[in-house]
C-alpha cells in the first residue's frame, strides 16, 4: 500500500492564509502532508494560531505533519508555544535546523 504525502509550499508574504489553505485541503488528505517553510523568515500570532488549528484537525485525523525549511528563530517560537512537539522535522539546509536527534552512546572519560 503507497503512502500518499501532500506538499504545501507556505508564502513569506502571507503565512497565517498558507496555513488556512493547507488546513482546508487537509480536510480531504489521504496521506500526511509537508509544510515547506523555506521562504519564511518569520511568524506572526495569526500564523501561529493557523498552525494550532491546522495540527488540530491533523490529530483528529490522524496525519502527520511534517515541516521542511525551517529556520532556527521560528523553531524556537514553535518550541516556545508548544507546538514544535506535534510536528515532524525532515529535511536540513544551511541555517535551516531540525531537532537533534538523541545519540546513545557513553561520553569519553577525561584525562586531567
Amino acid at each position: 500500500m503507497s503512502m500518499t504525502v501532500t506538499l504545501f509550499e507556505i508564502a513569506a508574504e502571507n503565512v497565517a492564509f498558507s496555513l488556512q489553505e493547507a488546513r482546508m485541503k487537509l480536510s480531504g488528505a489521504l496521506g500526511d502532508t509537508v509544510l515547506d517553510f523555506s521562504s519564511v523568515r518569520r511568524i506572526d500570532s495569526q500564523a501561529l494560531r493557523a498552525m494550532e488549528e491546522l495540527l488540530d484537525l491533523a490529530q483528529e485525523k490522524s496525519v502527520q505533519i511534517a515541516v521542511h525549511g525551517l529556520n532556527v528563530d521560528i523553531y524556537k517560537v514553535l518550541k516556545l508555544v508548544k507546538l514544535a512537539s506535534r510536528l515532524k522535522f525532515v529535511g536540513h539546509e544551511h541555517g535551516h535546523t531540525r531537532p537533534a536527534k538523541e545519540e546513545k552512546g557513553h561520553a569519553k572519560p577525561s584525562r586531567r
